[in-house]
């Protein structure tokens, strides 16, 4: 915790989830109401928005929801979740970028492990949109300055295809898919176990976890989740002695939700490799070691915005996976 309520601390959250996580506590009773006191040391929140996270339990006072009026006492531990810091210049960054296809309309690239897609809690550099400022200046803006051409994310260590949009025409064109459900994307991972079941469909509502802010849970929908499809094929199955029984599964999203895959298959006791956020193992065979979650985006298929024509784009296995599941014994096709 912060000594001086002046200047709360950021935490680090191992998603790109677009918030900051601020805390401190209070050295002093304050006099005025809270609202107006984080106002004036969160700048980029205006009051009403102070009001609008305290009606949303995103303002809390010594771990409990608090309201606007009340006024902070010595000792108190006030913590947050907010919108990032509005970006005010992206930083142009010599990023490489994979180009696996590249037209006056938009551009499709293959994304590395440990990049965050854009910035977020007070992170500016080093993301996916400083590469593309310097690749280029022709992107759509329908998303924002900060945004530029992006049309959807990918947790930053999920590697594989993506789409970005050069015209504000292609972006809308491309996002009416996403949002109709139209858009086929085919993930591969690598998991923990081999299902009862080679293929099936996996329809369990996802919401945020009622403890851990950054992680997503099978919930409810009276409880706060939202309807969630995913259709699995295994693909391969690996067995050793050395290392156990993994799968690799091919997987077909319906939805899609904040780390939609990821619970879903830890839901059914099938957690990726790495994903230790969702109770995945670490993997360590001599000189190697996979500690990040094995999955790839490895297929998109979609209609052109602007031939108007279906088109299907893959992405290669990254060579971390690929040196994983030879690491694996290279399995048995199913």
């Amino acid at each position: 915790m912060a000594d001086d309520p002046t200047i709360p601390t950021e935490d680090e959250s191992p998603d790109d989830a677009d918030v900051v996580h601020l805390h401190f506590e209070a050295t002093k009773t304050q006099v005025r109401r809270i609202d107006q006191f984080l106002v004036d040391r969160i700048p980029w929140l205006s009051r009403s928005g102070i009001q609008k996270l305290i009606e949303h339990d995103l303002i809390t006072v010594n771990g409990k929801p608090t309201k606007a009026s009340y006024k902070i006492k010595a000792g108190d531990a006030v913590k947050m979740v907010a919108p990032p810091e509005p970006v005010n210049d992206l930083v142009p960054e010599p990023i490489p970028l994979d180009i696996l296809y590249e037209d006056e309309h938009f551009l499709a690239l293959n994304k590395q492990a440990g990049l965050m897609v854009h910035p977020a809690r007070g992170r500016w550099t080093g993301t996916l949109v400083n590469g593309l400022v310097y690749y280029g200046q022709k992107w759509s803006t329908i998303n924002g300055d900060w945004r530029p051409g992006i049309l959807h994310r990918l947790d930053r260590n999920t590697t594989g295809i993506m789409l970005v949009a050069k015209s504000d025409e292609a972006h809308w064109r491309i996002a009416r898919q996403f949002e109709n459900r139209t858009i086929q994307k085919t993930y591969l991972g690598v998991v923990h176990g081999v299902p009862e079941l080679l293929a099936d469909v996996i329809d369990m509502p996802i919401g945020r976890d009622r403890y851990v802010r950054e992680r997503q849970a099978v919930r409810k929908i009276e409880n706060g989740g939202k309807q969630a499809m995913t259709m699995y094929q295994v693909q391969r199955i690996f067995e050793s002695a050395e290392h156990g029984r993994f799968s690799l599964i091919k997987m077909m999203p319906k939805t899609g939700r904040t780390h939609q895959l990821r619970v879903h298959m830890t839901a059914i006791g099938l957690p990726m490799v790495g994903d230790t956020m969702y109770g995945g193992r670490v993997f360590e065979s001599g000189d190697f070691r996979f500690e990040r979650q094995a999955l790839h985006a490895r297929e998109i298929t979609f209609t052109h915005p602007g031939t108007l024509e279906t088109m299907t784009l893959q992405a290669p296995l990254p060579p971390d996976m690929t040196e994983l599941m030879e690491r694996l014994g290279g399995g048995k096709a199913v």
